[in-house]
C-alpha cells in the first residue's frame, strides 16, 4: 500500500468518527455539518485545525504518537477504535497492555480437548496453559506427569530430552527463538517476557546466541518431527491457530501425517 493511499485511510478513519460525535453544549441548536466540526476537535485534542485539516484530505503529513494519544482521547475511542487508529497511522499506542492471562475463561482452556491429535494452548509467554492427552504422550518431558515445567521456551532450550525428541532440533530452536522474539517485539516493556528472555539469555548459551542475532519471524505451521522414546519417530504437521478474544494466546494443533 503506497503512502497516499495510507494517509487516505487515516484521513477517512479521523473525519468519519469526528462527525459521529455529538456538538459541543456551547454549539448552536441547528447546524449544517454533522458532529463536531475541525475546529472543536482540534481544540480538544489540543492540535492545530490546520494540520488536522490536512490530516482529514490524507496529504503527507505524519501524526506523533501524542497527537494520536490526544485524537482518540478527544473523539472518544473505543479499544478497537483507537487500536485501529493506530494501526492506520502506523505507530505503536503507548497504552497498550498484554491482556491479563492470570485466569482464562474455561471454554478456552477446554478447547485442546476438542482435538483429537496432540493440541495445546499457549499464553504469552509460550508457558502451555491447557493440553490433551495426545499432546502429554507425544511431549514427553514437557506435558507430561514428569516435569512442573512447562514454559515451550525453556523445555526447548533447557531440558535435554527436547534435544532428542525434537527432530532437527538446531533449526526447531532457532525457529522459536524468532517467533518469540516477533512476541516480544510487539511488548517490549513486559516484565514478564524480560524476566523469562533474561533467565533463559542466562541459563542457555544457545538461546542467549540467537536472541542476540535478533532474527524474527512469524508463527508458521508445517512439518514437524519427533523421535519418541516409546513410539520411535512420529511425523506431523502442525497448524496455529490464535484466539481473537485473546490474540496472545495461541491454539497449536497437530496433525499425524
Amino acid at each position: 500500500m503506497n503512502d497516499a493511499s495510507t494517509n487516505k485511510r487515516l484521513g477517512d478513519f479521523i473525519r468519519a468518527h469526528r462527525e459521529r460525535q455529538a456538538p459541543p453544549p456551547s454549539a448552536a441548536s441547528r447546524r449544517r455539518t454533522p458532529g463536531l466540526r475541525r475546529e472543536e476537535l482540534a481544540d480538544a485534542a489540543g492540535i492545530s485545525a490546520t494540520w488536522l485539516t490536512w490530516l482529514e484530505q490524507g496529504r503527507e503529513v505524519k501524526a506523533s504518537v501524542q497527537a494520536l494519544v490526544r485524537l482518540s482521547d478527544a473523539l472518544r475511542l473505543t479499544p478497537a477504535e483507537r487500536a485501529s487508529l493506530f494501526d492506520l497511522a502506523g505507530k505503536r499506542d503507548p497504552d497498550e497492555t498484554v491482556p491479563d492471562e492470570t485466569e482464562l475463561p474455561a471454554e478456552l482452556l477446554a478447547l485442546p480437548k476438542e482435538f483429537s491429535g496432540p493440541a495445546y494452548l499457549l499464553d504469552h509467554l509460550w508457558t502451555a496453559r491447557a493440553w490433551n492427552d495426545e499432546a502429554a504422550d507425544l511431549f514427553t518431558g514437557w506435558l507430561d506427569g514428569d516435569t512442573s515445567e512447562r514454559n515451550l521456551l525453556a523445555f526447548v532450550f533447557l531440558s535435554p530430552t527436547a534435544r532428542t525428541l525434537i527432530g532437527n532440533w538446531q533449526d526447531r530452536a532457532s525457529r522459536l527463538a524468532a517467533e518469540f522474539r516477533a512476541d516480544f517485539n510487539r511488548h517490549p516493556d513486559d516484565a514478564a517476557m524480560g524476566n523469562l528472555v533474561d533467565e533463559l539469555k542466562e541459563k542457555s548459551s544457545d538461546f542467549a546466541r540467537l536472541w542476540k542475532a535478533q532474527s524474527v519471524l512469524g508463527r508458521e505451521g508445517g512439518e514437524r518431527h519427533f523421535s519418541h522414546p516409546a513410539r520411535g519417530e512420529l511425523a506431523f504437521h502442525q497448524t496455529t491457530l490464535l484466539v481473537a478474544a485473546r490474540p496472545d494466546v495461541k491454539l497449536v494443533c497437530l496433525t499425524a501425517r
